[in-house]
């Protein structure tokens, strides 16, 4: 039968997964976020993606697997849905941009 601590401890590796979860979806916003600033600066966007990587293998290396699971799932939504949200809106405005030139030069 299940005891107290047992219940204890699945409730803390739930609450460790949703929490990698969680941070797995900040750390794939913040390197997108930080990747696409305007000025393009190639030493933070190195060390921004260096970090992100440093800070995977580290949560493979050390995390348990509902936490890596988790963390790995997280990310990589986020880094695909934020991603391609910004491609679709650039690539509707170049489109765009395409467009009236054409109608400008005919």
């Amino acid at each position: 039968m299940f005891s107290f601590y047992d219940f204890i401890a699945m409730l803390a590796a739930i609450l460790r997964m949703l929490g990698m979860l969680v941070f797995g979806i900040s750390a794939g916003w913040f390197t997108l976020y930080a990747f696409r600033q305007p000025e393009r600066r190639w030493q933070l966007q190195i060390a921004v993606f260096l970090g992100f990587f440093l800070l995977a293998g580290l949560t493979f290396r050390f995390g348990s697997a509902a936490g890596v699971g988790s963390f790995s799932l997280g990310a990589g939504a986020a880094l695909l849905f934020w991603g391609l949200k910004k491609d679709q809106a650039e690539a509707t405005d170049d489109a765009q941009v395409e467009e009236d030139e054409d109608l400008a030069v005919s």
